[in-house]
């Protein structure tokens, strides 16, 4: 059975870190839901069928929280005692949020379109600028440890990622 008071990375037997090998990810996830899945205790007790849910529970927030570059980095600078204040604080550099007024345009204007391949380009350039973003939040907390500027890129990075999100219902509008 899984110690309940170890933290998600250790649950996965991996390192505090930002950076991680996404099929040891899926391969720790499987091992782990495979050896506490509560269909193992279904001729137990009571107790012992609690806990395995109560584990299989903890096993999925914990895989839930890690696959995700943004709630994983959420949960490192949480470990790390740091609010990234994503409900409080909405300040943004000026350039940044001129970005963000250029993309929500140019979606608003395919969507008017009805331009789903102009959609899907802008999906893939605001996946790249994604991934660099999440490249640059890895730096800064597993190489530099500033993680003050990390809960500011965390809270740009959900900008982005509410962008994208956007993106996609905006295709989904035009294809049904």
């Amino acid at each position: 059975m899984i110690d309940f008071t170890q933290n998600h990375f250790a649950l996965f037997g991996l390192p505090e870190t930002f950076a991680q090998d996404a099929r040891t990810l899926e391969s720790r996830y499987r091992a782990l839901v495979s050896e506490c899945h509560p269909d193992r205790t279904a001729a137990g007790d009571e107790t012992s069928k609690r806990l395995a849910l109560q584990a299989s529970t903890q096993v999925n927030e914990a895989w839930h929280t890690l696959k995700s570059p943004l709630a994983r980095a959420r949960y490192l600078l949480q470990l790390r005692g740091v609010d990234t204040q994503e409900h409080t604080n909405t300040a943004m550099p000026m350039d940044f949020l001129m970005n963000q007024m250029q993309w929500r345009e140019a979606i608003e204007d395919a969507e008017i379109h009805k331009n789903i391949e102009r959609l899907e380009n802008l999906n893939s350039e605001l996946r790249a600028e994604i991934e660099a973003h999440e490249s640059n939040l890895g730096a800064l907390i597993d190489t530099e440890h500033d993680y003050p500027e990390a809960a500011l890129a965390v809270r740009k990075l959900r900008f982005l990622e509410k962008l994208e999100e956007d993106i996609g219902h905006a295709i989904e509008k035009l294809l049904f």
